[in-house]
């Protein structure tokens, strides 16, 4: 005949062991309440990166950004910091303040400026393409005459001339920068008018 206490320890025993745990969905899906690790790491190298940028602004295009005062001061201190260490440094603590600005205007204001600078560098690209072209061919006065109304055909003409004596003696292109100072004048004052004109 057993003994009636070890069935009661027996059953307590069994009683006492912790019940398996239900696993439910939310365990196995990462919690969005906080970005993890590796996203804060990309949006501080992002914010940083749009601080070197700023640095490599022109004082002119810095200023039509209008930053907060704290992040422009930082900005043209970092400007005129000439030490790679201490560079930086300062650009580090730019993504710092960053952080507290609102960076989308910023964005926007690079990214249009970012446009504004390509289309400057295929007008230039142009203007040089064609005082190439007017070295190569003298009927490209009549293209520039209809282009420009207002141009001084007889001084570009002796222009090319002189320019092509420049080249036959190898000497210094002073006649072939003035054809290109020459066209891109007329090209500023026509791009202005259209400009004017548009306004009223």
């Amino acid at each position: 005949m057993g003994r009636p206490g070890w069935k009661i320890a027996i059953i307590a025993a069994r009683t006492s062991q912790p019940r398996p745990r239900i696993m439910h969905e939310e365990d196995f899906t990462e919690s969005t309440s906080r970005p993890s690790k590796t996203k804060q790491k990309e949006a501080m190298h992002e914010l940083r990166d749009l601080g070197e940028e700023l640095v490599d602004l022109p004082l002119s295009q810095l200023k039509r950004l209008a930053l907060p005062e704290d992040l422009y001061a930082a900005v043209r201190e970092c400007q005129k910091i000439t030490a790679h260490g201490a560079k930086r440094r300062q650009i580090m603590y730019l993504g710092k303040l960053m952080r507290s600005a609102d960076d989308e205007p910023i964005r926007a204001g690079l990214a249009l400026m970012r446009g504004e600078n390509a289309a400057e560098n295929a007008r230039l690209q142009r203007l040089e393409r064609m005082r190439t072209r007017l070295l190569a061919d003298e009927t490209m006065l009549t293209e520039i005459a209809n282009t420009w109304p207002g141009a001084d055909i007889t001084h570009l003409r002796q222009l090319r001339r002189n320019a092509l004596k420049e080249q036959e003696a190898n000497k210094p292109p002073k006649n072939f920068r003035a054809i290109y100072q020459l066209l891109k004048e007329l090209d500023d004052q026509l791009q202005k008018g259209n400009v004017e004109d548009a306004d009223e």
